[in-house]
C-alpha cells in the first residue's frame, strides 16, 4: 500500500517548473529599467481592460489616462473574492505535467467588473509582455460565457499573483499571470498586460497554428514515473508514476504486462493486441490526513478551491486538474524481459487515449517500459 505522506509533495516548488517561457530575451531574464519599462515589477506593474472596437465598455481601464489595474488594486479585489486552487500546469506538445501549485488570485469575472458594463462581446483576447516584437506576441482567448460563466462545481479563468504561498516569481509569469482551471498551459498566459474585448467570432490564439486545438480542455492520462528497469527474481517490483486528473475527472489507472515481444514497447496503435489485452487495477495514493505538511504556512484546507469548508476535507479525490500518483505491485515474475503500460479511465469510462487520441489536443499516448527480471 503506498504511503499517505506521498502526497504532501505534490505541490512543486515555483522554481522548480519545467520552464517552456518564449521570447528573446525570455521576459523573466530582464533587469534592472528594462523590468520596470516592460511593467513587470510589482510597482509597475499594469492591466488595461479595452475593446478593439467591436464590443462596448462602460469604463475601459487604459494607461494612457492612468486607469489601468495596478497589484495593489487587484490584491484589495482579491481579498474579497479572493480563490486559491491546486492545479497542475501542461504543455499541449509535451509529455507528462510541468509542475503543480497552489495558485492565489481572482476571478476574471470580478476583474471585468471593475470595467463597469460591457456590450456586444462575444469573446475577449490577453496577452502578456513579450517585447514590442509582434511575431513574439504570445496570446490567448476565451470566450465571455467561459470568463463569466461555469459550473457550480467549477472554478473560472483568474487572475493569480502568488504559488504556493508567495508573490508569483517571474520565472513563474509574475507579477500576475492569467490561470485557466481546465485548459493547457498555453491558456494560462504569463507576465499578463492586456485585455482586449471584442465582438469578433474568430479565435486568434498563439497556439492555433500548427494544427493545434485553441480550445482543448485538460485530457486525463497516466505517466510512468522514471525508475529502475532491472529488479532481482523473487522481489517485489513496485512501478510508480502520475495520472494528470483532466475535465472528466479521473476513475481508475490500470496495467497491462506481458512479455517483451522484441521492439523495445513499441505497439502500433492498430496492432491487435490492444483488443486482448488483460488490464489491471493500479493503487491510487489516498489523500493526507495532514494538510498542513502539503499547503503553504498559514493555508487552512478550507481555504482552497474543492475542499469542504467544514472538513476540509478534499469533495472529490483525486481533485481535477491536479497530478494524482499512483502505484502497481508485481509479484513472482520469472526471469526474462516484460512490456508494462499503464492507462487512465475517466469518470465517463473511457479509456486513454480515448475519446480524444489526437496529439494535437494534448499529447496522451499510452506510457510503456521494458523491464528486465535477472536470477
Amino acid at each position: 500500500m503506498p504511503s499517505p505522506d506521498a502526497v504532501p509533495k505534490c505541490l512543486t516548488d515555483a522554481e522548480s517548473f519545467r520552464d517552456v517561457s518564449r521570447g528573446d530575451p525570455k521576459p523573466h531574464t530582464l533587469k534592472g529599467e528594462d523590468l520596470v519599462k516592460a511593467r513587470l515589477t510589482a510597482e509597475s506593474w499594469r492591466l488595461e481592460i479595452v475593446s478593439d472596437g467591436t464590443a462596448e465598455i462602460e469604463k475601459p481601464r487604459k494607461l494612457d489616462d492612468g486607469a489601468a489595474i495596478d497589484l495593489p488594486g487587484l490584491e484589495a479585489l482579491g481579498k474579497r473574492h479572493g480563490v486559491k486552487f491546486i492545479k497542475a500546469m501542461q504543455c499541449l506538445n509535451i509529455d507528462q505535467p510541468l509542475g503543480q501549485g497552489l495558485w492565489e488570485g481572482v476571478p476574471l469575472r470580478e476583474v471585468l467588473r471593475l470595467a463597469g458594463r460591457i456590450k456586444n462581446c462575444r469573446r475577449l483576447f490577453y496577452h502578456g509582455f513579450h517585447n514590442n516584437d509582434p511575431k513574439q506576441l504570445f496570446q490567448s482567448s476565451l470566450s465571455y460565457t467561459q470568463a463569466l460563466d461555469t459550473s457550480p462545481w467549477d472554478l473560472g479563468p483568474f487572475l493569480a499573483y502568488r504559488l504556493n504561498g508567495k508573490p508569483l516569481s517571474l520565472l513563474r509569469g509574475g507579477p500576475v499571470r492569467m490561470v485557466v482551471p481546465w485548459a493547457y498551459g498555453f491558456k494560462s498566459i504569463k507576465w499578463l498586460a492586456r485585455i482586449t474585448l471584442t465582438n469578433d467570432y474568430k479565435a486568434n490564439d498563439t497556439y492555433a497554428d500548427g494544427n493545434n486545438d485553441p480550445d482543448s480542455y485538460l485530457k486525463t492520462a497516466a505517466y510512468l514515473d522514471d525508475g529502475e528497469q532491472q529488479f532481482k527474481v523473487g522481489k517485489e517490483v513496485v512501478l510508480r508514476g502520475t495520472a494528470m486528473v483532466g475535465l472528466p475527472g479521473l476513475k481508475r489507472v490500470e496495467y497491462w504486462l506481458r512479455p517483451d515481444t522484441g521492439t523495445h514497447g513499441n505497439l502500433a496503435v492498430d496492432d491487435p493486441a490492444w483488443t486482448d489485452a488483460k488490464w489491471k487495477e493500479c493503487v491510487l495514493d489516498v489523500p493526507p490526513e495532514d494538510w498542513s505538511k502539503t499547503l503553504p504556512e498559514g493555508v487552512k484546507p478550507a481555504d482552497v478551491w474543492g475542499f469542504d469548508p467544514t472538513t476540509g476535507k478534499p469533495k472529490d479525490w483525486p481533485l481535477r486538474f491536479s497530478v494524482a500518483t499512483w502505484s502497481a505491485s508485481l509479484k513472482d515474475l520469472k526471469e526474462g524481459a516484460y512490456e508494462f503500460r499503464v492507462r487512465s479511465v475517466d469518470m465517463n469510462g473511457f479509456a486513454q487515449p480515448e475519446p480524444r487520441p489526437y496529439l494535437k489536443s494534448g499529447r496522451n499516448g499510452i506510457s510503456s517500459r521494458v523491464i528486465m527480471m535477472v536470477a
